[in-house]
């Protein structure tokens, strides 16, 4: 497993997994971006922008860059909503909540 990031787009990294052939995308949801499907990532990333609420669920490409993201109210709401799209991840805690 590579060394997870500490900061990706100025947001401080709190859990980071990494997409394994182990991992089973459930096909529950789809992204695009520029109208071009993208997935499975190749790593998720749980963040936190400085004094803004909420996290955001980043999804990495191969070589470690945000592609897309989704926004939600708690680090539990991103955990739930990365359950629901991977099944078998398993997250490295990078900081304290």
């Amino acid at each position: 497993m590579r060394e997870p990031p500490l900061e990706l787009d100025g947001a401080k990294v709190l859990k980071f997994a990494m997409v394994s052939p182990e991992v089973e995308p459930t096909g529950a949801t789809r992204h695009t971006v520029g109208g071009v499907e993208f997935g499975p990532a190749a790593a998720l990333a749980i963040a936190r922008y400085p004094n803004e609420e909420g996290t955001y669920l980043f999804y990495l490409d191969d070589s470690g860059q945000v592609v897309t993201d989704t926004w939600h109210a708690s680090l539990d709401d991103a955990l739930s909503q990365a359950a629901f799209e991977y099944e078998g991840l398993i997250w490295a805690d990078v900081a304290d909540a």
